[in-house]
């Protein structure tokens, strides 16, 4: 599967993850000018992991982030239902499983937080899988997503939009394993609703004081909420 459509079959979006998991850091550093590095770190201050919590990471890919969160003194499961991308991260010292992010293998109220980074945009339904993600979390406990956004700068924006998001695909003929996956990816990023759609998409899913913050000028948002806990008995 050389890439998956905007419909983001669960199949062929795993399929084409498997594609790029050789070399899938590396691409990811090139074509983010080494910016990934520095939005991983934002998303693990916001998460703020603390000894003895538990952290799911979804679509953790080859658990590069997860790592980052673990050195918290948190224990951190990478999930992912790409094999491929599990098997490129085999090195790397966590709990690996995967997972389907619409149907968690995992207990109810089992983590203290869960985070997904670059991932959210290619779940096909990105409610459902944000309502799972709330199952899984105790009461009280937190959820970060970092993903890309719209640039905040009109200028930039339409720049972005018009031609930067054309060049991807381009670059990733030179660093990727699998370049047409590229396209799709270039694609999802184009349609994928800005900071407050996507804020109202979290908070519909039932988490509250939902909050976002932008990163290099809106190309990539965090945003966080909290499982709001249970109404106490009448």
């Amino acid at each position: 599967m050389a890439r998956a459509g905007l419909d983001k079959n669960p199949r062929e979006v795993a399929e084409m993850f498997d594609g790029v998991a050789k070399g899938y850091d590396r691409t990811n550093s090139v074509m983010t000018l080494g910016f990934d590095r520095r939005w991983r770190e934002w998303s693990r201050r916001v998460l703020d992991a603390k000894p003895g919590e538990k952290v799911l990471d979804l679509a953790a890919g080859t658990a590069v982030s997860t790592v980052e969160y673990a050195a918290s003194g948190a224990w951190c499961v990478a999930a992912d239902f790409s094999l491929g991308m599990l098997l490129g991260g085999a090195h790397r010292p966590v709990p690996k499983v995967a997972a389907d992010a619409l149907r968690l293998p995992f207990a109810d109220d089992s983590f203290d937080a869960v985070t997904v980074s670059f991932g959210l945009r290619n779940f096909n339904d990105t409610e459902a899988a944000l309502r799972e993600m709330a199952r899984v979390v105790k009461p009280g406990g937190r959820l970060v997503v970092c993903e890309v956004s719209t640039p905040t700068f009109r200028p930039f924006r339409f720049v972005y939009m018009r031609h930067l998001l054309r060049v991807l695909p381009l670059i990733a003929r030179f660093v990727s394993s699998n370049p047409e996956a590229y396209k799709y990816l270039a694609e999802s990023m184009r349609t994928w609703p800005d900071q407050r759609a996507l804020g109202e998409v979290v908070a519909r899913a039932g988490w509250e004081d939902v909050a976002w913050m932008n990163l290099t000028g809106g190309m990539v948002a965090l945003h966080r909420g909290t499982k709001p806990a249970p109404p106490e008995p009448a």
